[in-house]
């Protein structure tokens, strides 16, 4: 029986995307594994891959049509002796499909990967992923689809994981979830005025309607969501930087001859791995109904790129030299200015850093990216006045910094024990190599 190729949620925030080039055409036969387009995502370009062998009967979505929804029908694979006259009994015979918007919960779906609205439930009532080939052989063999694990992309059961499986008593099936579970964020209501209300107040005006691609969308969603819901709080800091700015001259000069240099950004990483460690309960996620606490350092760093921002995630940094940090993060950013990470680079953390210092900007307050605990917002070195330990006045190069806070997971005493070790850290910036 032809099967549907379903658009496929390539990322945890995705849920429509850009068919932007398919690799294949009617009548290529493919394999499990092959690449057979290229989708655009919220966040990057990433290749497609078969989960299943057979023959392209049909390409239902054009390439280069933009706001195709996760698990919309894109094409049709035929198996081996099938023809064009089975696709037309399987479209005669189709019952109706649910509308696609019963199928998405909106943002609350950032962490949904699945790509098949009609998974079988699990009997603990998770979700099980698998290609409608291997769905119908597990039915032929009476198989429970739950205790298998799949090895096609994101865990989906597909072809081979089921042929040489053993026949065994299917679980009962779970209860269904009560609706009034779903997620508060897809009821929430419109904020701020209707488009059409803009559109009248503005009609005298000339202008350029600019339309919102996926990564914008997700932005504004996001950090919506993230404002109206996170607590949040600020904690303030002045850090003097001239003792940072000459050791990192020092460094730079002698790693010269590797090719290194070193940003005060760089050290900024450095500073806030050794501070999640030394301040363990900062090291933290909030999840819904409890809290997560990590036992790496795992540091987002976000890099603004043209109509938005990543934010790529060094691992284990607490474990990693300030030379493999500034190597790691040029290639992060390098990459995400590209829109080439893959969903991994940007996912995780536990803390995030925002630094426009670079743009002139002296300090400002950061949203929490959920579900970190916190972020630091990082200004501009200027230099001001000061007055020494000695009481003498003097001029000094001065960093403020903003963390903002998730009040359900850091209190306030807390996180300023957080940027007491930080401040520390990068006033006797030699001790980070310790």
């Amino acid at each position: 029986m032809p099967m549907e190729i379903l658009m496929p949620a390539l990322s945890p925030t995705m849920e429509e995307g850009t068919l932007a080039k398919w690799l294949v055409k009617e009548g290529d036969e493919i394999a499990s594994g092959d690449i057979i387009a290229e989708i655009e995502t919220d966040k990057a370009t990433m290749e497609f891959e078969a989960v299943d062998e057979g023959v392209i009967g049909k390409i239902m979505i054009d390439e280069g049509t933009e706001g195709v929804k996760v698990n919309t029908p894109i094409a049709i694979l035929l198996e081996e002796g099938e023809s064009a006259d089975d696709m037309a009994n399987m479209s005669a015979s189709a019952p109706a499909a649910p509308a696609a918007a019963d199928a998405e919960a909106a943002p609350a779906a950032v962490e949904a990967a699945a790509p098949a609205p009609a998974a079988p439930a699990a009997a603990n009532g998770a979700r099980v992923f698998a290609s409608p080939l291997a769905r119908r052989i597990a039915a032929d063999k009476g198989l429970d689809l739950s205790t298998l694990t799949g090895s096609g992309p994101h865990g989906r059961i597909v072809k081979a994981d089921v042929e040489n499986a053993t026949a065994a008593p299917k679980a009962a099936a779970a209860p269904a979830a009560p609706a009034a579970s779903a997620a508060p964020a897809a009821a929430a209501a419109p904020t701020g005025p209707s488009t059409d209300a803009v559109l009248k107040t503005y009609a005298d005006r000339e202008f350029e309607e600019v339309s919102l691609d996926g990564m914008r969308k997700t932005i504004a969603a996001r950090l919506t969501e993230a404002k109206q819901t996170i607590p949040h709080f600020y904690l303030r800091r002045e850090i003097k930087l001239d003792a940072l700015l000459k050791f990192r001259s020092q460094l730079n000069k002698q790693l010269e001859g590797r090719g290194v240099k070193l940003s005060v950004n760089d050290f900024i990483i450095k500073a806030c791995a050794i501070a999640l460690q030394e301040v363990p309960d900062c090291n933290a996620v909030w999840a819904g109904d409890r809290v997560l606490k990590l036992k790496p350092s795992d540091v987002a760093v976000a890099v603004a790129i043209e109509g938005g921002l990543f934010t790529p995630v060094l691992k284990d940094a607490d474990m990693k030299s300030l030379s493999a940090l500034s190597a790691e993060m040029k290639d992060l950013a390098g990459r995400a200015r590209d829109r080439k990470l893959a969903p991994h680079e940007y996912q995780g953390g536990t803390f995030a850093i925002s630094n426009l210092g670079m743009f002139g900007i002296e300090n400002f307050d950061a949203i929490v990216n959920p579900p970190h605990a916190g972020i630091l917002a990082v200004g501009a070195g200027v230099k001001k006045p000061v007055v020494g330990d000695d009481g003498e006045l003097g001029v000094a190069t001065v960093m403020s910094v903003t963390m903002s806070v998730d009040h359900r997971v850091i209190d306030g005493a807390l996180g300023a024990e957080f940027l007491k070790v930080l401040v520390d850290a990068l006033e006797n910036p030699m001790t980070m190599l310790a």
